[in-house]
């Protein structure tokens, strides 16, 4: 699969939690991070998601019962927070990790974060904003990013 989102997490769907109109849905990857997603129960029914498989965020239909999967988010879509939070936040996914890569451009930098579960995470951040954290190679920081921000696909 070919895709420009830089941020993909293959594993299993964990939980499905259903609703009138939307459903949460949590998908584990092998190192045992949590992606949670948001999605309509209709979007549920037409991906065939089941718990148990392997999951994959993107947005593919397919008519069978699938427990794999891949969630599918945008760099753009994750904000970085470091250090030691005085709030609780509203974004349902909250991945600590390191930052293992920062490549900085003329006003913004791609930062790249390493999870203990071997994942990596994608974001981008201003310059002044990631010089501000103290943002370098090593430093441990939290991906935040809202379930209705992912994107959920499986294999056809």
């Amino acid at each position: 699969m070919s895709i420009s989102a830089r941020n993909i997490f293959k594993g299993k769907v964990s939980a499905i939690k259903g609703g009138p109109v939307n459903a949460e849905i949590e998908i584990t990857t092998p190192g045992g991070d949590r992606i949670v997603a948001m999605l309509t129960e209709g979007s549920v029914q037409s991906l065939g998601l089941a718990l148990g498989g392997v999951a994959v965020a993107v947005a593919v239909a397919v008519a069978v019962a699938v427990a794999v999967a891949v969630a599918v988010v945008k760099p753009p879509w994750v904000t970085l927070l470091s250090g030691t939070p005085q709030y609780r936040f509203s974004a349902r996914n909250q991945l600590q990790g390191k930052v293992s890569g920062l490549l900085q451009g003329a006003v913004n930098c791609h930062v790249k974060l390493t999870l203990s579960g071997g994942a990596e995470v994608s974001a981008m951040s201003t310059n002044d904003a990631a010089r501000e954290m103290g943002l370098a190679e090593g430093v441990t920081v939290t991906a935040l990013f809202k379930a209705s921000h992912v994107l959920v696909g499986v294999p056809v």
